[in-house]
């Protein structure tokens, strides 16, 4: 079981920059894949970054590729997202989700098990 806490999230203007985190708490993080989604008022959750289980491969959706970085500290069980150059269609609440990496892809939305709360973020024109 892994449980998920998101922080950070808050109102920016645009151009902005913002971090957001998510604290896990799993006795083996290092066996997952994480994930940042985030959901857009009346539209679905999207996958828009992820990292594998051992941080070799990072994944960006279109919408944030070379604007936002994601990383992950296996030592304080923390994956973070660096959000830079931040737009209005970026408001929205982001999630962080977790996915055992054993025979998942990790850039597969449907792979993630486990969920955060949500954290809001809101940018201002």
């Amino acid at each position: 079981q892994v449980q998920l806490v998101e922080s950070g999230g808050g109102l920016v203007q645009a151009g902005d920059s913002l971090r957001l985190s998510c604290a896990a708490s799993a006795r083996t993080f290092s066996n997952y894949h994480m994930g940042w989604f985030r959901q857009a008022p009346g539209k679905e959750r999207v996958l828009i970054s992820a990292i594998t289980w051992n941080g070799y491969m990072r994944y960006y959706a279109d919408s944030v590729k070379g604007r936002f970085i994601i990383s992950r500290d296996d030592a304080k069980n923390t994956v973070s997202l660096q959000m830079n150059t931040l737009k209005p269609e970026d408001t929205a609440v982001y999630f962080c989700a977790a996915a055992y990496y054993g025979g998942r892809d990790y850039a597969s939305p449907g792979a993630y098990d486990y969920w955060g709360q949500g954290t809001q973020v809101t940018v201002s024109s």
